[in-house]
């Protein structure tokens, strides 16, 4: 009998820490261990303060606290700071409410995308354009050095597990981009801003290609660029290239006819240019080809979406007729 109410009290002893430990385990499961969404992340970090408050006076705290994925490249207090004294605002305040949730969508990515995830490319944000709902606005991703988005903002602190994505915080608001930035933020176009920036043009690109647009820009990439000089025994750099001539060639491949998108471009379709000249488009061909005057480029990307225009690089430059 003794043995019995022994075995009875080891069981009971047993059966109470199975209890103990699975109400625990409860608790757990009810919350207490569950990540903050974005939103709550924000909020209860004192670096990010500024950014909590631009999302609730923009009216995003809503939308940022749902069931997502996100990915959002989140600018700490002294990057907003920095931000407002550079445009001129004196507080958060006076940020006009549509501007205000263009920059912070600006951040934001429709996915969960970790630091592993990232290389050198383009994303897409949740920012919608003047070009429609659907058009949202690209982000340059940099990882030769760390990460860095579109060459101003570097990425502090990766792979913030929130309940709806990932958060990683950055040092610099990423402003709205023009097509001036991906030009500038994007190495394999930088022969092309070399060309656009050159002492002694007449055109002023960098203010022509930062106004309202909307542009679509042609960008040949720095082995395009490379082949034109070689292509000429006198063209050892871009400054060999008579001025009439580079300018004559860069207004060859922007055209202010719209935000034209792969999607916007048909078999045939010819498109005028800043040069005043125009060219056509085989869709026929992969890649995608452009017919030019004296010779022919390939399509290689497609739909670099800036606020003022779209980019689409081009494996060749093309040359208008010089004559």
């Amino acid at each position: 009998m003794k043995k019995s109410f022994l075995l009875l009290g080891l069981f009971s002893l047993v059966l109470s820490s199975l209890l103990f430990v699975s109400c625990d385990n409860d608790d757990d499961d009810n919350g207490s261990n569950v990540d903050p969404n974005i939103v709550e992340f924000a909020s209860a970090d004192a670096n990010f303060s500024i950014l909590a408050q631009a999302v609730v006076q923009a009216g995003l705290d809503d939308d940022l606290s749902g069931d997502g994925p996100f990915t959002v490249f989140a600018p700490t207090n002294d990057a907003f700071e920095a931000f407002l004294a550079q445009k001129g605002f004196a507080s958060l305040e006076d940020v006009p409410n549509d501007v205000l949730v263009s920059i912070l969508t600006n951040h934001v990515l429709a996915s969960e995308v970790r630091s592993t995830d990232l290389s050198n490319g383009y994303v897409s944000t949740i920012s919608s354009t003047k070009f429609g709902s659907n058009v949202s606005t690209s982000l340059y991703v940099n990882v030769d050095n760390g990460v860095t988005i579109n060459g101003v903002a570097d990425v502090t602190t990766a792979d913030v597990d929130v309940s709806n994505g990932v958060i990683h915080a950055i040092d610099a608001v990423i402003d709205l981009p023009t097509v001036v930035t991906f030009a500038t933020a994007d190495p394999n176009f930088s022969t092309l801003t070399a060309a656009l920036t050159l002492p002694g043009l007449s055109v002023d690109f960098v203010s022509v290609l930062s106004g309202d647009g909307p542009f679509t820009v042609f960008a040949p990439t720095n082995a395009a660029f490379e082949a034109l000089l070689n292509s000429n025994p006198d063209w050892n750099q871009l400054s060999d290239i008579p001025t009439g001539v580079l300018e004559e060639v860069l207004l060859y491949h922007v055209t202010d006819a719209g935000n034209v998108r792969s999607t916007d471009l048909v078999d045939g379709i010819e498109v005028s240019t800043l040069a005043m000249e125009s060219f056509t488009i085989d869709l026929s061909s992969t890649p995608p080809t452009i017919n030019a005057f004296q010779n022919t480029a390939g399509i290689i990307a497609t739909d670099v979406q800036a606020t003022n225009g779209v980019i689409h690089a081009i494996d060749a430059v093309i040359l208008p007729d010089l004559n």
